[in-house]
């Protein structure tokens, strides 16, 4: 597959700005900022606005993240975050006591406290996977789901070090043992491959303002078919059957229309921030993320080499995301490590006592440079 050439001329980052954190929020890109502006244009003149202006541009983010994560627009859901997402997932999966609530060990606040919750009403019980320290998670994984367990409640890749879960082995052990699949993927949808024909999620939720480039509060919430007659965490009026008819709205319906729109937020036209989530999709597309995940994994592995070769403890290539290198912070290390590399434009994260690199398509030979150059002075 091609390693797809720099594309910092698509972004408004500073020559002197080696921004290496993904993870953490990517920028928006011009041609994402451009559609926001028209977006916010439209409410500008509300008399301007048609009843196809409230369906045609969530249709369109629905349709291209479909194709994204190869699956149907029909089961796609708008959601303002992932933890709006989890938690339509949580109220919509049985549980009782005596069944297991399968979580990996330090995964994202939003998807662990919505189980917490659910576990205290049911009766259930949350199991907590811890993998070894610097190894994949699959494994301990696998070995914790049994004919206990209700759901596994996971991300693809985790947050802190990036260690990676094989979500279609996960799968094939939930359908072994009848328990449902529930995932978090922010930190990986747009940056690898992601194949919902292969991983059948019950539920997976994504916010896209990491790595699918889009704008703060949006994001996307897929269900399977076998879900899609579930309970939403709003009864808004235009998820229900003949909701075009802004005239008759006060006819109402018990019915809802068809697939995964019951499930959508309020007010999800919202026209300032869909023209620009729908742009960032069609930028994600037209790179491909199959190429998208070689070109991440080109640069994060030339940067684990650089930084084993300074004495640093890599996390091994097999064992974490494509798009996530951590490393982990030698003794005496600065307290104030992320201030010193900021001061010399390196912006990243420290999770868990290790460096969490999370570079992307913006960088270049020259922010390598820059950051191993301000680590080696920091260190």
């Amino acid at each position: 597959m091609p390693i797809i050439p720099s594309q910092r001329a698509r972004f408004d980052i500073p020559r002197e700005v080696a921004y290496l954190n993904c993870a953490y929020m990517s920028p928006l890109s011009h041609e994402v900022m451009a559609a926001l502006a028209r977006g916010a244009a439209m409410k500008a003149r509300p008399w301007a606005l048609t009843i196809p202006d409230f369906y045609d541009m969530p249709d369109a983010a629905r349709a291209r993240f479909a194709r994204l994560v190869n699956a149907d627009a029909e089961g796609v859901a708008l959601v303002p975050s992932a933890s709006y997402g989890v938690e339509t997932a949580a109220r919509n999966v049985p549980l009782g006591k005596g069944r297991r609530i399968v979580l990996l060990a330090d995964q994202f606040p939003s998807h662990v406290y919505p189980w917490r919750r659910r576990a205290r009403e049911t009766g259930a019980e949350v199991v907590t996977v811890s993998p070894p320290p610097g190894e994949a998670a699959t494994e301990a994984v696998l070995a914790a789901i049994d004919e206990r367990c209700a759901v596994a409640a996971l991300p693809n890749v985790l947050w802190t070090t990036g260690a990676l879960i094989d979500l279609a082995a996960v799968r094939r052990r939930c359908d072994e043992v009848g328990a449902a699949l529930v995932l978090d993927l922010t930190q990986s949808a747009g940056a690898m491959v992601t194949d919902f024909a292969a991983i059948r999620p019950d539920f997976a939720a994504v916010a896209a303002y990491k790595w699918m480039m889009g704008p703060y509060a949006t994001g996307f919430l897929y269900v399977a078919p076998e879900r899609r007659d579930g309970e939403p965490l709003e009864e808004g009026w235009i998820g229900r059957k003949g909701s075009r008819n802004f005239a008759g709205l006060v006819a109402y319906t018990d019915e809802y229309e068809p697939g995964a729109t019951r499930f959508d937020m309020g007010e999800r036209a919202n026209f300032a921030l869909m023209p620009g989530l729908v742009a960032a999709l069609d930028m994600l597309l037209g790179w491909g993320a199959a190429d998208v995940e070689e070109t991440l994994a080109d640069r994060t592995r030339r940067l684990g080499a650089a930084l084993g070769a300074m004495g640093l403890d890599v996390m091994k290539e097999a064992a974490r995301g494509p798009h996530f290198l951590t490393a982990k912070l030698p003794a005496g290390a600065p307290e104030d490590l992320l201030a010193r590399l900021a001061a010399q434009g390196v912006h990243l994260s420290v999770r868990g006592g290790s460096l969490r690199i999370t570079p992307h398509l913006w960088c270049d030979g020259e922010d390598e440079t820059r950051f191993l150059d301000a680590l080696k002075a920091a260190l």
